[in-house]
């Protein structure tokens, strides 16, 4: 009882170090407890309306969270520009804010039924890097306040077929959301790139591409060569099935798989510029044997999705076996039933 005494107050003070750090003053960025004291959205909060400065974006494929609707949307400085790459993440002046609100309708084929927003995470940048906030709404839905050791609730909603879902959302801490966002240990957006952001978004004034309306608002100058876009995973009337898929693992799983990422030791690069089939993962053996492969030989064998330990990897949430082992807690059964697809489909 002693020893676990000690180890809980050792990782309290951690935590609350983190906290402090975190909040250290920056003339790019000021610190808030609560999120309203940003003024990032006009009139009543929970409604998400961004005020004049603040601009809405999608990605063309997301990631996936536990199932959760997302509004994302950014804040770059007056005067201030995006600077465009057509590969890479782009370089954003310091003052930019990523803002991305978690949130589940509660019944999912009646959006006007209402929502409840479980977390708002910032991710600022700063003179000395990027850095992570994650803020936690109230049940009365008025604020949300930064919590960064995270927090475990529950959600219950009706989904798209009408049956009725209670599960386990997790909000991850401090440390889980830098897990994410590392490359080359350097904390990184990984969304605000050109091909997740070469689409249509709905705007109050109509539907438009993305890019040329964040270049109408003079927040970026676009090239006048070919911009890249990914496929968007669930659209199978405009994209491949081999499109679509790689679009689904470069933003799900690219982000840590790739020769820059957290997961570079394994040789499995899964992000959208690996064209080399064995660090893809067609007939590649595992780094080192364990639970992670399921005993299975290859990470992706052609033509037999059951025997590909990535699909495995996909359909498990034990810890030690699921991939992506950060940020979900549930199966993404529409996303595994692509990927299988795309194997089955493949070619030896």
């Amino acid at each position: 009882m002693k020893k676990l005494t000690i180890i809980t107050l050792v990782i309290t003070c951690m935590f609350v170090v983190l906290s402090f750090s975190n909040k250290q003053s920056d003339p790019y960025f000021q610190f808030h407890e609560n999120l309203s004291e940003y003024s990032f959205f006009k009139g009543e909060l929970k409604q998400l309306q961004p005020a004049e400065n603040i601009l809405p974006y999608d990605l063309n494929t997301p990631l996936f969270s536990d199932y959760a609707e997302k509004l994302r949307f950014i804040k770059v400085p007056a005067g201030k520009k995006i600077s465009y790459n057509a590969n890479n993440v782009f370089e954003m002046p310091l003052g930019t804010v990523l803002i991305k609100n978690f949130y589940f309708y509660h019944d999912v084929r009646k959006p006007e039924l209402g929502r409840r927003i479980i977390e708002t995470r910032l991710l600022a940048h700063m003179q000395d890097g990027w850095h992570t906030y994650q803020y936690i709404w109230n049940e009365e839905q008025t604020d949300a306040v930064f919590e960064p050791i995270g927090d475990i609730t529950t959600v219950e909603y009706i989904d798209a077929a009408g049956k009725k879902i209670k599960a386990k959302y997790v909000v991850p801490n401090q440390p889980q959301c830098k897990g994410c966002h590392s490359r080359r240990d350097t904390i990184l957006p990984i969304g605000i790139a050109a091909r997740h952001l070469n689409g249509d978004h709905v705007y109050t004034s109509g539907k438009q591409n993305q890019l040329q309306y964040w270049q109408q608002h003079a927040i970026i100058d676009l090239p006048s060569t070919t911009i890249p876009a990914n496929a968007k995973w669930n659209d199978e009337q405009s994209s491949s099935v081999n499109d679509r898929a790689r679009a689904y693992l470069d933003i799900n799983c690219g982000h840590c798989h790739n020769p820059q990422g957290p997961a570079s030791t394994s040789g499995l690069f899964l992000d959208i510029h690996t064209t080399n089939p064995t660090p893809l993962g067609i007939y590649k053996t595992p780094v080192a044997a364990g639970r992670g492969s399921g005993g299975l030989k290859y990470a992706i064998e052609p033509g037999k999705p059951n025997q590909s330990f990535l699909l495995y990897r996909m359909n498990s949430i034990d810890v030690g076996i699921a991939m992506p082992e950060l940020g979900r807690n549930r199966i993404h059964k529409e996303g595994m039933e692509l990927i299988a697809k795309w194997i089955k489909e493949m070619q030896n």
